[in-house]
């Protein structure tokens, strides 16, 4: 500082500057220069190790071929306005010298809605300069928001103006003004810029690649403001780059952190991702997506439609293999429909990142709230777990926690909801561990920066939310390539957030790979136009899909130099199997009590097979199973459903996937029943040798079937030589009209299900009897044109069903979802050409936390999940009997497992009574202190095994699950 010609005063006052007060960083205060120098230093141990070759190449020429300084730059400069007063404020005891030294300040305001936030006050203060020094207020205006939203929104430029009446929070006087220019002028100059005016960018990032950017900038802050990590350097005279760039350095070893594959070689042949690293040899179809894989002459969408059980998901990973080789990327997420399909999908992911290098294991992250029931999971991230129960930094298992990071906090993020700083051992070094999983990746809204994941399509929605620290999630997408596995299951609401996803992904040139096998038309080309939207920065780009030359087929979709490109395969791509005639017959049946099917399946395999009932709601499969139990069916039976437990429902589906997988071999049973709820629909890979299932929309219908004679090379009892489908749900109404069950209607509504029903009439014949009009749906090769109809325009139904009014009801419904989805959607309506992020955050943040986010994202009714406890004489058990104490204490991580494993979803309607004041669940006072279950309510049987919800009597049946009997 004496060496740019500072004045002493201005020395002295910078030299007292905190930024990490004692009592809230392990006791010792650390220098505002300090920490600004400290993040820098860890941002260039990511650009080293963390950042993808595709963001430093950007970045490198945004800046005019000084990426790495510049990134330093913007990491480091995102906390200068704790150099105001409304901040130096916040702490007597650190205040006080800052005072001493000449920077006083009058009264401030304590009204919390008046507060000047630091965030707010470092971008106000470095707009004007760099508008001055840059000579270019194009260049201002996307570099201020990254400092103004470091905390996690945007605000617009707007809210960078003070009340006149309140100049004082940001300081008033020459004082104030020079120690505020000489924090950014220092900090600038040690870094290695000459001064502000050197550190201009050349260019500009797109907004994608901003958001992405503004993510990094919190991830290097929240590492370097770990005080176990960072030690608080109070002498002004010890804080330098070269100390900091040290201390980066052992933080960065002792967390554990890594990148992924860090510049991935291009494979040596066009095939060799899938013959060498898979092992498969390739189908026609594999083979089409890993050839327009290498064909794209720049990262873009890909959309792979093939049949059930055709090897989609290893295609998509050579794909993944081929793209990131190509253009840089570092990794790769993979995002499901749903917590059961992604469990099998990180098994899958484990092996193939193991041949890249074995080390890489640790870094796959599972990203969903059951994960720890995974034993693989388990295996290889908690199985050497340090520190006492609760204390060792599992991220979203230690933190169930509070809702907001503690990274960086003061008592101002209180509005946040953020706590104070984080006990020892929250997240703990890990000596020794340099190949082990890095567990700061675990914390909340982490998940998506560890280098491969896999998890609920959840996540990737939700970086397309306005909500908080969405810029981190994002962060967490950009250097990858993204799977997204059956897209059709996502429904009108939740695409919404998917398209919005395309946008900005399709902006930040990350590429993307979506899978279907029964993809509608109009969701493929809303696909496209979406990320091209993205790629172009428009508003509306509409880019007509060529209709495929067959099915199997590849759609792949790119922008460069401002034009659009949309192909599909031009060529028939053999499916991997012959199209087998399926037989599609009716069971009408709506009864509540299940008698009907429980008779029909026990006769379907009296002498042997193994079916799949899969019905449309959790009472109806429990009856049917209770039917055919009371009936002494002799065979093993399976019930799969939401409402098991956590342990329950892990165990049942692993034990289908062992015995009906494509593995089971010899220990496929002679006679099996899988009785199960949409669970089955979606990336279950069993056999069934015949499929029995409730009427569902067409698409869905034959996701279900793609259950049916999965498996070449299966022994099958000679009656089922044939894969045949009885659809049930419904029976003939007044006049031929179906009448379905009410259930199904709520869940998909009445005019999917009647068109669904009129062409399984034309497979079927008619629902109240006759005449058989053909054999049935040859499958695969029927999908694609059944799908098309069912969503098309062209009347399906007889005249007197009343179609034309059900799609009225549809389409209003539909219309009124896409309107509800707008207003969590990360960007305003047509706001795609704006070039910066100011004012992203322009109504709020729309979501308070986790648990209302997923709910935002999937459209569906509040509901709560509950710890289940049995009331014992002297205190209370496990589900499983374990005992927990007199108040519910535990002290033993074996125990909490098996506590954690009574966890089960309530139906939505019992969440009302769950979370009423004074009379809804709670958690037990033994847990009040524990990390993992202080905010776990406790669904508390009595001793007779029952539990009152407002009017509903709830039980918990080890083979059945939750029971609710109507009050």
């Amino acid at each position: 500082m004496r060496g740019m010609g500072l004045s002493e005063g201005t020395v002295g006052g910078v030299s007292r500057l905190w930024g990490k007060s004692a009592a809230r960083n392990g006791g010792r205060t650390h220098l505002l220069l300090g920490h600004l120098l400290d993040t820098a230093a860890v941002a260039e141990v990511m650009w080293e190790r963390y950042l993808s070759a595709a963001l430093r190449h950007r970045l490198e020429e945004v800046s005019g071929g000084r990426g790495r300084l510049w990134f330093m730059w913007i990491c480091g400069i995102h906390d200068c306005g704790k150099a105001c007063p409304a901040f130096q404020a916040l702490d007597d005891a650190e205040a006080a010298p800052v005072r001493a030294a000449g920077l006083g300040w009058g009264r401030l305001p304590t009204d919390r809605r008046q507060r000047w936030r630091h965030d707010v006050a470092g971008a106000a203060l470095l707009r004007p300069r760099l508008v001055a020094e840059w000579g270019s207020s194009e260049s201002a205006a996307w570099v201020w928001p990254l400092v103004a939203g470091h905390h996690g929104t945007f605000p617009s430029v707007q809210g960078l103006k003070l009340n006149p009446k309140h100049r004082e929070v940001q300081g008033r006087g020459a004082a104030w003004d020079e120690a505020q220019r000489a924090v950014v002028d220092v900090f600038t100059r040690a870094v290695g810029f000459v001064d502000l005016a050197d550190a201009r960018p050349a260019g500009a990032l797109n907004r994608a690649e901003q958001l992405a950017l503004s993510g990094l900038i919190v991830m290097a802050d929240w590492i370097a403001s770990d005080s176990e990590q960072f030690e608080g350097i109070a002498d002004a005279q010890k804080v330098s780059l070269a100390s900091a760039r040290q201390r980066a350095e052992a933080a960065w070893q002792r967390l554990g952190l890594r990148g992924g594959w860090n510049e991935l070689a291009v494979p040596e042949g066009r095939l060799a991702p899938l013959t060498g690293r898979l092992g498969v040899s390739p189908r026609a179809s594999q083979q089409e997506l890993v050839e327009r894989a290498w064909s794209m002459p720049v990262p873009g969408l890909m959309v792979a439609e093939a049949p059930m059980g055709e090897g989609k998901t290893k295609a998509a990973l050579a794909a993944a293999e081929v793209l990131a080789a190509r253009f840089g990327l570092d990794g790769v997420f993979v995002a499901m429909p749903t917590q059961a399909t992604s469990d099998p999908m990180y098994e899958q992911v484990l092996e193939w990142v193991r041949t890249f290098d074995p080390e890489l294991e640790a870094q796959v992250a599972l990203l969903h709230g059951k994960r720890r029931f995974n034993p693989t999971w388990r295996e290889i991230w908690e199985s050497k777990r340090k520190g006492p129960v609760g204390e060792s930094g599992q991220g979203e298992e230690s933190v169930a926690l509070d809702p907001f990071d503690a990274y960086g906090a003061i008592e101002e993020d209180a509005e946040y909801g953020m706590s104070s700083w984080p006990s020892a051992g929250t997240c703990g070094p890990q000596e020794g561990r340099d190949s082990g999983p890095a567990r700061w990746f675990l914390g909340n809204k982490r998940g998506l920066l560890t280098a491969f994941a896999v998890g609920t399509v959840d996540h990737l929605l939700h970086a397309a939310t306005r909500t908080r620290h969405v810029m981190l999630r994002f962060a967490g997408l950009v250097g990858k390539v993204v799977v997204v596995d059956e897209v059709h299951a996502a429904d009108v609401y939740m695409r919404q957030f998917l398209l919005e996803a395309l946008r900005w992904l399709g902006q930040a040139k990350v590429p993307v790979v979506l899978l279907s096998a029964t993809l509608p038309p109009a969701q493929r080309q809303a696909c496209v136009d979406a990320y091209l939207s993205g790629a172009l920065s428009m508003a509306d780009a509409v880019c007509p899909v060529p209709e495929p030359a067959g099915y199997p087929c590849v759609t792949v979709a790119w922008a460069l130099n401002g034009a659009s490109v949309a192909e599909s395969s031009r060529e028939v791509v053999p499916s991997w199997r012959a199209s087998t005639p399926t037989r599609i017959d009716w069971l009408p049946d709506v009864a509540h009590d299940g008698k009907l099917l429980a008779s029909t399946v026990r006769q379907e395999v009296a002498d042997g097979g193994v079916a799949l009932v899969v019905v449309n709601q959790v009472d109806r499969a429990q009856a049917i199973h209770r039917a055919l139990m009371e009936a002494g069916f002799e065979g093993q039976v399976q019930l799969l459903h939401g409402r098991l437990c956590a342990a329950h429902r892990a165990e049942r589906t692993e034990a289908c996937l062992r015995l009906l997988g494509p593995e089971a071999g010899e220990e496929r049973p002679g006679r099996m029943v899988v009785i199960a709820t949409q669970l089955a629909e979606q990336s279950f890979d069993v056999d069934a040798d015949l499929l029995i299932t409730d009427l569902a929309p067409v698409d869905l219908l034959l996701q279900r079937i793609g259950r049916l004679h999965r498996h070449s090379g299966t022994r099958r009892p000679s009656a089922f030589g044939e894969p045949r489908v009885l659809v049930t749900g419904v029976v003939a109404g007044e006049g031929g009209r179906p009448r379905i069950l009410p259930a199904s209607k709520s869940i998909y509504g009445e005019w999917a299900l009647l068109r669904a029903a009129a062409l399984v009439a034309e497979a079927a014949g008619p629902l109240s009897g006759g005449t058989r009009q053909k054999s049935g749906w040859s499958i695969p090769a029927d999908v694609p044109g059944l799908v098309a109809r069912a969503y098309g325009e062209a009347e399906l139904c007889p005249s007197d069903w009343g179609e034309a009014a059900a799609r009225e009801a549809w389409r209003a419904k539909e219309q009124q979802r896409e309107k509800n989805a707008e207003g969590f959607l990360l960007t305003r309506p047509r706001e795609w050409a704006a070039p910066t992020l100011e004012g992203l955050h322009y109504a709020g943040v729309r979501a308070a936390s986790e648990e209302d986010l997923d709910a935002v994202v999937r459209d569906g009714k509040r509901s709560v999940e509950a710890v289940i406890v049995r009331r014992s004489p002297g205190g209370y058990r496990a589900i499983d009997g374990t005992w927990i104490g007199v108040h519910g204490e535990v002290d033993d991580e074996t125990v909490i497992g098996r506590l954690l494993g009574g966890t089960v979803r309530l139906p939505s309607r019992l969440t009302e009574a769950a979370e009423a004041e004074g009379t809804g669940l709670v958690p037990l006072p033994g847990w009040v202190g524990h990390p993992w279950l202080r905010y776990a309510p406790a669904l508390v049987l009595e001793e007779d095994g029952t539990a009152v919800l407002g009017q509903d009597r709830v039980s918990y049946d080890d083979v059945v699950g939750l029971v609710v009997q109507r009050g």
